[in-house]
């Protein structure tokens, strides 16, 4: 990318010169992912209207490394901003902020404006530490609401607080305005972050990793009673019989539109399909499909999954998911409250997340070096209902067969990404079920790339991946190999259109069925581009990301299982990956297929799940439209039902500030 020399901010170097009187004040955090140590984050407030920040992590060779100064006016808001360094995805940032004659005005990686109305102008790349200057700022304003720029507003509550053993005491603020829900901070004495905690993600105290399990526990008990409000307003359980009555019901597992337009359900079960004529059980609840197109709910197979994901996913269609990786008791949780109905949300199946050791160690707690702790982990996950065991880059290669059967002595599948030193074929021999992600399957043809725990496996695709012919000797013999072993593949297509092709200031890609829908500062943050693209390389990555789709299609026309998964944003992004395998050429009868019988198959349930037949669970969605002619009009989903409890996707999308399309889209 290319630099641009930007000025030093104004009056900085006074500020500094000034401060050297006065000893400044330093807050250090250590940034944790998944319980382990990654970063660090450092403010410096070098004067009262003056502060510095640092900020780093390392996420398997991926992660921030930021540099940042603030000075602020006194109304708290910032009036000189200035933010270097590069990006999670290692891209340049230069993102600045400055107010001449009134007028505030901004440029970042992917917009620039001004305004003539003061606010609070929140970062695309600045580092968490910049909350703590917001949340001044809406303290000191009188009803704790302030104007953000360059759009929306933010609010603040504070909620509660917890004292510590040495009676030090903090506060749990919610801030409203940033997200799909509100957002948990907990602040010190100063109104500085004391703690930001989630499973996935933490910033604490240095030294201080112990505080997390207790505040995570007092945000989960506010979180779910808030879910409980939106899961009693959304979701309508029944009584007795109920017939889905004046539908086209789509016959996923042999493609086509069935004579039948009801269908009877009790007891969370489909009990018949009935034709025109047949009389309806007396006594019944009627939902009126008034024609639209009922299918079986749609599967995301690969999640990793955060409790406010659960009513993304329903009013998406999306009524069964998979966690591919997450924090073991965050990942419990959040099944244990979707299951029992206290919060809105599919239904889950787990696969536990190991890796191996070194800089390049994937978010997990369970990391390995020796075959004993393989199988400790392996067991663990088992003696927990996990169904699968996915493994990751780092894991070192000669243990992998080992860890393959011992997964499968459980009855569990085994899948994952290919360990650095391997390649897909190796992986499907040593007794993979399933790769996850398309481009290990490109790796497995450039047999010089033995580094793939760090970026190269994305970037080195994108050069090359254009070239890979699926009519090639090389492929089909990889193909025949993928038959032979009944292995599945798990594309995550969306993901790389976007590191590919995605132009900053355009939405992502993969956000296409959610354009103009998503909250302002959601819809912002989805601006950034992808991968950094060298100069003249865009046109080379762009046919990178469109060769992935005829591999898909050549992976398909073959007879390999393919699922449908995510590795992003719920609900939406799924409806995009369905979109992507149209465009590759797969029909849509085909894509609805592969989207429900053919996962339920794929994870073995079948019998229980997948199709609109009697005895199968009654997880169900009705569509605006024909999505078995064209698959975009998967966006259009209207009512779904989850085991037999009807759920209004609009009132879902209405309590995270998702803008309810008439079309659904």
């Amino acid at each position: 990318m290319a630099h641009h020399a930007l000025p030093k901010l104004t009056g900085i170097a006074l500020l500094a010169s000034a401060a050297t009187a006065t000893a400044a004040e330093i807050s250090r955090y250590d940034v944790m992912l998944v319980g382990n140590r990654a970063g660090e984050m450092v403010m410096e407030e070098v004067a009262p209207d003056f502060a510095t920040m640092t900020f780093s992590f390392n996420d398997r060779g991926r992660g921030p490394d930021i540099e940042a100064e603030y000075r602020i006016n006194e109304a708290g808001l910032p009036v000189e901003v200035r933010i270097t360094g590069v990006d999670y995805m290692k891209a340049e940032v230069e993102e600045t902020v400055s107010v001449k004659d009134g007028i505030w005005s901004w440029q970042s990686s992917a917009d620039a404006g001004s305004s003539a109305d003061p606010g609070f102008y929140t970062s695309l790349d600045g580092p968490p530490g910049e909350t703590t200057l917001l949340i001044r700022a809406l303290l000191a304003d009188d009803d704790r609401t302030i104007p953000l720029l360059p759009l929306g507003e933010a609010k603040l509550e504070i909620v509660g607080d917890h004292t510590f053993e040495d009676g030090e005491t903090v506060r749990m603020a919610e801030l409203s305005g940033l997200g799909f829900e509100p957002f948990p901070v907990w602040l010190d004495e100063r109104d500085n972050i004391f703690a930001v905690v989630s499973g996935w993600f933490g910033m604490v105290p240095e030294g201080r990793s112990d505080v997390m399990e207790v505040l995570a526990a007092a945000q989960d008990k506010r979180r779910d009673a808030r879910y409980r409000i939106i899961g009693d307003a959304a979701v309508t359980p029944f009584d007795g019989f109920v017939v889905i009555d004046n539908a086209r019901i789509i016959d996923v597992v042999n493609g086509k539109v069935l004579t039948a337009n009801a269908v009877a359900i009790d007891d969370e079960r489909i009990s018949a399909l009935l034709e025109p004529g047949d009389d309806r059980p007396a006594g019944a609840t009627v939902v009126d499909a008034g024609g639209r197109t009922l299918l079986p709910g749609l599967w995301d197979m690969h999640t990793h999954l955060s409790p406010g994901d659960g009513a993304l996913h329903l009013a998406a269609g999306v009524t069964t998911v998979r966690d591919l990786a997450n924090d073991h008791d965050q990942v419990m949780q959040i099944q244990k409250s979707w299951d029992s109905g206290e919060a809105p949300g599919p239904h889950v199946f787990r696969a536990g997340f190991i890796d191996g050791t070194g800089p390049f160690a994937g978010p997990t707690k369970a990391r390995i070096q020796t075959a004993e702790q393989a199988a400790e982990w392996i067991d663990f996950y088992a003696e927990h209902g996990y169904s699968q065991i996915k493994i990751y880059s780092s894991i070192p290669i000669d243990l992998v067969e080992g860890m393959a059967q011992r997964a499968h002595s459980h009855g569990m599948r085994f899948s994952g990404h290919v360990p650095a030193g391997m390649w897909a074929e190796d992986a499907v021999r040593a007794g993979y079920d399933e790769i996850q992600h398309i481009n290990m399957i490109f790796l497995n043809f450039y047999k010089d790339i033995v580094e793939t725990r760090n970026p190269d496996r994305f970037i080195k695709v994108a050069e090359r991946g254009a070239d890979l012919d699926p009519e090639s000797a090389p492929f089909q013999k990889f193909v025949e190999l993928l038959l032979e072993n009944g292995t599945v593949v798990d594309p995550t297509v969306a993901i790389f259109t976007d590191l590919f092709a995605h132009v900053p200031g355009q939405l992502a890609p993969s956000l296409g069925t959610a354009e103009g829908r998503l909250p302002p500062q959601v819809h912002r943050g989805n601006l950034k581009g992808g991968l950094p693209v060298p100069e003249g390389w865009q046109e080379r990555y762009q046919s990178s990301g469109k060769q992935m789709l005829t591999v898909i299609k050549a992976l398909h026309d073959a007879g390999v299982p393919l699922v449908a998964g995510t590795d992003a944003m719920a609900g939406f992004v799924l409806q995009r990956e369905l979109e992507y395998y149209q465009e590759a050429g797969i029909t849509p009868l085909d894509i609805l297929k592969l989207a429900t019988y053919g996962s339920a198959r794929v994870m073995g349930v079948e019998r229980e799940v997948g199709q609109i037949a009697p005895g199968q669970r009654a997880d169900l969605i009705l569509v605006d439209g024909r999505p078995d002619e064209d698959i975009r009009e998967i966006g259009k989903v209207s009512w779904v039902m989850k085991a037999g409890e009807a759920v209004d996707p609009a009132l879902l999308y209405q309590s995270m500030s998702i803008r309810v399309a008439s079309t659904g889209r």
